[in-house]
């Protein structure tokens, strides 16, 4: 038996969720030549989360397609796409199972599997739960930010290149930002 959340949820309602693509987004951020941080998404992407009248037995599926990178660089999407990187024509997806959920000192985490080029390790979101309310068209929509710092080279995302000042072009550590919105589907 799972324990039951203590912080109270305004809104929330128990149901299936389809994510909204238009208003949600799967986002992420490195580090580059030591100096800054390059950011980018997947632009096509799904997510079902199934919210059970105890929020932390909710679950949540996702899917994010590789070869949708977009660095707003084609020529670095292009280098992404390979085997340097995620190898899109073999690992054409990056899929999250969640396994868990559960709350800590009023902070909510969904613990899951995320695959990336076969890959699979647990990691830990910590979901920021923005709201719910009915849009102008009467659908009931969720919000929510949710983030996790990975390993890429865990994943066997290991390609790297030494500078000439020193250090190396890419760090190890990836922020993946999810924001999300969804809507509960109607019976």
């Amino acid at each position: 038996m799972s324990d039951t959340i203590t912080t109270s949820i305004p809104g929330y309602k128990a149901g299936t969720w389809t994510i909204d693509p238009t208003h949600s987004e799967v986002g992420f951020s490195i580090r580059h030549i030591m100096i800054s941080k390059v950011k980018g998404t997947f632009d096509v992407f799904n997510a079902t989360f199934i919210t059970a009248p105890n929020p932390v037995d909710s679950s949540v599926t996702a899917s994010a397609q590789v070869a949708s990178v977009n660095t707003n660089d084609a020529n670095r999407d292009g280098h992404l796409r390979t085997g340097d990187f995620f190898e899109a024509a073999t690992y054409p997806t990056i899929d999250f199972v969640s396994t868990g959920a559960r709350e800590v000192s009023g902070e909510f985490f969904v613990d899951g599997d995320l695959t990336i080029k076969g890959v699979t390790k647990p990691v830990t979101f910590e979901f920021d739960f923005g709201g719910f309310g009915t849009d102008p068209y009467g659908n009931y929509k969720g919000g929510a930010t949710a983030k996790a710092v990975v390993n890429r080279e865990d994943f066997g995302l290991t390609y790297n290149a030494a500078l000439e000042t020193g250090g190396v072009l890419l760090g190890s550590t990836v922020t993946i930002t999810l924001e999300l919105q969804a809507s509960l589907n109607q019976d």
